[in-house]
């Protein structure tokens, strides 16, 4: 264990390097991240710990953090290099002198021609949990200057989302390293709400922590603006000759391209099928009334699919009963009869598509409230008032990768 002073009064012996971060719009470096390293008994290590050590005042922090930083501009002005520079600090150690001395540096480089709308400023979504207002004040004063706002982690605590609302950072950084964990269902739920809230709020989504293809490939179908990790590039004291490094994001991306048009095609394949066996079975609809017999007149031809069926009509109120398949064995469960379904998120805007469009549409996958199960619904309308919904069943999804990924 190094002691905290060691490396205080060995600041020459502690350097930047540089991690480079892609771009998903042009496959190219457009920045570098900084990750402090000290030479230590013949070979350099991270300073992560010495940061993360709460046992070392801040102002050691802050003392290492301000050397790292004049170096790291030094050295992308004397490589003439023009990436963004990413720079984590601590909330604590920000607000050390209201945080001028950071913003001094930045004025000095400024004026050496390092503009400050290159400075991507990183913030954990834990320092949240300090004295926000001052935080939110001090950041936002330093966005007037042009600096770049990141917020790291994100995600990790989800009562934080109204503050990075609030804050409006510039970027939003994903650790993907959860992708693998041991909920990864539930970290595709977070996902799905950063990417709302990063459309809401004008802000890019980038994935660190890259280690592998499929991380790699789960951050581009995720809406990844920027990547970064181990898997692209590691962390080297040399910038790269003109950004350019070995790994070649754009055949990676391509390969992604190519999947994933194929699983679309294979939906929409899928969905036409089934388009064209209502079709045919269309002349045996004779209105509300009857609801039900149509069902069971059509539940045979779906029987490989589907676990239930049911008929609403364009104001989402259930005309029919619904249609339960048990084992091999079809249920009648007419107590839902009247049932309200508007509610449902995209219920008129999808029934308004297909009455315009007279085509069936094939929902994302989703839990169903009732089974707990991932399903899909396959919807198509039957008239200009009346819509048959088929729910297709966990089983038949799950065999097929292309229903099984959106």
């Amino acid at each position: 264990m190094m002691d905290p002073l060691d490396i205080l009064e060995n600041l020459h012996k502690v350097k930047p390097a540089f991690q480079p971060i892609i771009s998903a719009v042009k496959h190219n470096v457009i920045g570098y991240e900084v990750l402090g390293r000290f030479q230590f008994e013949g070979s350099w290590i991270s300073l992560g710990d010495f940061f993360h050590d709460s046992d070392v005042p801040d102002e050691y922090k802050v003392e290492v953090d301000q050397h790292l930083l004049k170096l790291a501009i030094t050295q992308m002005l004397d490589s003439e290099n023009d990436g963004l520079l990413f720079i984590n600090r601590n909330a604590k150690q920000l607000l050390i002198n209201s945080g001028e001395d950071f913003l001094e540096t930045l004025k000095v480089y400024a004026e050496k021609g390092f503009s400050m709308n290159r400075i991507v400023l990183e913030i954990t979504e834990h320092d949240f949990d300090e004295d926000f207002d001052v935080l939110e004040h001090l950041l936002i004063y330093y966005k007037t200057y042009g600096i770049q706002i990141a917020v790291d982690h994100v995600g990790a605590k989800s009562s934080n989302i109204d503050r990075i609302h609030q804050l409006r950072p510039h970027i939003l950084k994903v650790d993907t390293s959860f992708v693998r964990n041991s909920n990864p269902e539930a970290f595709q739920d977070v996902i799905q709400i950063l990417s709302v809230l990063a459309r809401r709020i004008g802000a890019k989504l980038s994935y660190e922590n890259i280690e592998d293809n499929y991380q790699l490939y789960f951050a581009w179908k995720h809406g990844g603006h920027y990547y970064q990790g181990f898997y692209l590039a590691k962390p080297d004291f040399e910038l790269p000759v003109n950004g350019c490094i070995p790994f070649d994001v754009g055949e990676k991306i391509k390969a992604f391209v190519q999947q994933e048009k194929s699983m679309v095609e294979r939906r929409y394949a899928f969905t036409h099928r089934r388009e064209e066996k209502v079709k045919k079975l269309l002349s045996k609809w004779k209105g509300p009334e009857t609801a039900d017999r149509f069902i069971e007149a059509v539940a045979e031809d779906f029987k490989e699919e589907s676990f239930r069926f049911y008929i609403c009509n364009s104001d989402g109120q259930q005309v029919s009963s619904n249609f339960r398949k048990y084992g091999d064995r079809w249920a009648l469960e007419t107590d839902q009869i009247g049932s309200h379904w508007a509610f449902r998120p995209y219920f008129l805007e999808n029934t308004m598509q297909m009455k315009t469009w007279h085509k069936g549409i094939l929902s994302d996958v989703y839990s169903d409230i009732e089974t707990g199960e991932m399903v899909r619904t396959f919807s198509y309308p039957l008239s200009e008032d009346c819509y048959l919904f088929i729910d297709i069943s966990n089983d038949f999804i799950i065999e097929r990768d292309y229903l099984l990924f959106q």
